[in-house]
């Protein structure tokens, strides 16, 4: 007959095997619901599963881990950069006992570039200050953010932290005492006009235009390989790895900052004109299904005015129905609910509808439209793949340029939708992750907690409560009380 603690292995085993070979964040429970350690993995499957492993050999402290463990919750991320990112939020808002790591409050670090000093300087720091500075980041990955400016100091010619820059007799500036170090091909000696022009190239490398410069370190690693400089061809890859995930991230945050008016116009002209549209998208909306493995399914709705997000028409929902995992039905709700709404409100409609994803999911918006009776506005879709805008009409995909004006806009609107969409799953299981503390408290069953908690209305005022506050709830009596009380006196 297997012990308690062998069925408890073998229910872990099993729902490890389900999940998803994605990257994302585990959270381990113990017995009474409490988070005890937070991870990351590249994939959650295989990463998760070998915990639960009895030949796997693990080291003392995670196996005394392993061991506590009754349960787990996991989010789904898009790659490893976002895994890394969340874990840290996690553990800072849970703070588990076997952590060690992000406790310490730590910022990641960013890229500050004061744009009002006569020589910007490019610096490491790791708090963002309303100075009027110029913020790249944040990163989390330090060593490859230290390499790659490194790296743009001798591609750029610009100055990092550590150069000691001095005026010339002739108006020019030297930039650093050994320039054969340090720049490369640049001049050494620059007039202050000629230094910004440097600055502004390197500024738009950070902000993710490093297509060029990749293919060709890319071609340079495969020529190195094939004339058996592998020591070469090693440190050319460690470099493009480390250039793309500093521009993965510094392209994904700086999405989130807003542009400079003359920027947004030019987006937007740029827009109208790439789609073909009658007028310019001065509103926008754009739509976003998030959920984990088809549970917490919700979507959310953001809105742009002038090409900047105007959060006030922000909207979350919760998709109704067991849709579970059917992203295109989910769609086809929330687009007609939203809508629906816009029109029996005798609201106008966006100028520009934008939905996250390829052709399927345009459709599903199509489609609820056309069951709501209403002519849709212009409606695209931003596929992840290659950052295609796909038409519903089912004409070849347009693919604009990496730098394009009108492309970055869009890609703000998607951004910002997945984070708004991927933050109210987020608070959804964050909420249930308190909640499910209860489910450890002997005799109280499913029917029972959910009536206490809609009695009280959070965990944290079942907590605060009295036993003779308990008692007033239907179904607990004054022994049932005192043992509550006494339950969450443990948490």
């Amino acid at each position: 007959m297997q012990t308690k603690g062998e069925l408890e292995m073998l229910s872990l085993k099993g729902k490890a095997r389900r999940l998803p070979r994605e990257p994302g964040v585990y959270l381990m429970k113990d017995k009474g619901g409490q988070i005890i350690y937070i991870g990351k993995a590249r994939e959650l499957k295989s990463r998760v599963s070998s915990y639960f492993q009895r030949s796997r050999d693990l080291p003392p402290k995670i196996a005394l881990m392993a061991a506590l463990v009754v349960d787990f919750d996991y989010y789904v991320v898009r790659n490893e950069t976002e895994a890394l990112l969340l874990e840290g939020r996690l553990i800072k808002e849970w703070r588990p006992k076997f952590n060690t790591l992000f406790t310490d409050d730590k910022q990641f670090i960013q890229v500050r570039v004061d744009l009002q000093a006569v020589l910007p300087v490019f610096r490491l720091v790791r708090a963002r200050t309303g100075d009027g500075a110029r913020y790249f980041g944040p990163y989390p990955h330090p060593h490859e953010v230290k390499r790659t400016l490194l790296e743009m100091r001798r591609r750029f010619g610009i100055l990092l932290g550590d150069a000691r820059p001095a005026l010339q007799p002739n108006g020019c500036w030297r930039l650093y005492d050994d320039a054969r170090v340090e720049l490369s091909t640049h001049a050494n000696e620059v007039t202050v006009e000629a230094y910004r022009e440097r600055v502004q190239t390197a500024c738009n490398f950070l902000e993710g235009r490093a297509r060029e410069w990749l293919d060709d370190l890319r071609a340079k690693m495969k020529d190195a390989a094939a004339k058996h400089e592998y020591e070469q061809a090693a440190r050319l890859r460690d470099l493009v790895v480390a250039i793309e995930r500093t521009t993965e991230s510094a392209r994904r945050f700086a999405r989130s900052n807003p542009l400079p008016t003359e920027n947004q116009k030019e987006a937007i002209r740029e827009l109208q004109q790439v789609l073909e549209m009658t007028e310019p998208p001065r509103t926008m909306e754009c739509f976003d299904i998030s959920h984990i493995s088809g549970t917490f399914v919700v979507a959310s709705l953001v809105h742009f005015l002038d090409g900047q997000p105007n959060k006030g028409s922000y909207r979350r929902f919760r998709i109704q129905g067991s849709i579970g995992n059917d992203d295109f039905r989910s769609m086809e709700e929330v687009v007609s609910r939203r809508y629906r709404r816009l029109v029996d409100e005798g609201r106008e409609l966006p100028r520009l509808v934008v939905i996250d994803g390829g052709l399927g999911q345009v459709r599903a918006a199509m489609k609820a439209f056309a069951s709501l009776g209403l002519k849709p506005p212009p409606l695209v879709g931003l596929a992840k793949r290659d950052e295609q805008i796909i038409f519903p009409d089912g004409r070849g995909p347009l693919v604009l340029p990496r730098h394009s004006p009108a492309l970055q806009l869009v890609q703000r609107l998607r951004d910002e939708a997945h984070r708004f969409a991927n933050s109210y799953n987020a608070d959804l299981r964050s909420k249930r992750l308190r909640e499910s503390v209860l489910d450890a408290c002997p005799g109280l069953g499913v029917k029972r907690r959910m009536i206490l908690l809609a009695y009280f209305g959070s965990l944290a005022r079942v907590k605060k409560a009295s036993v003779a506050e308990l008692r007033e709830v239907p179904g607990i009596g004054e022994g049932f009380a005192q043992a509550i009380e006494e339950f969450l006196k443990t948490l």
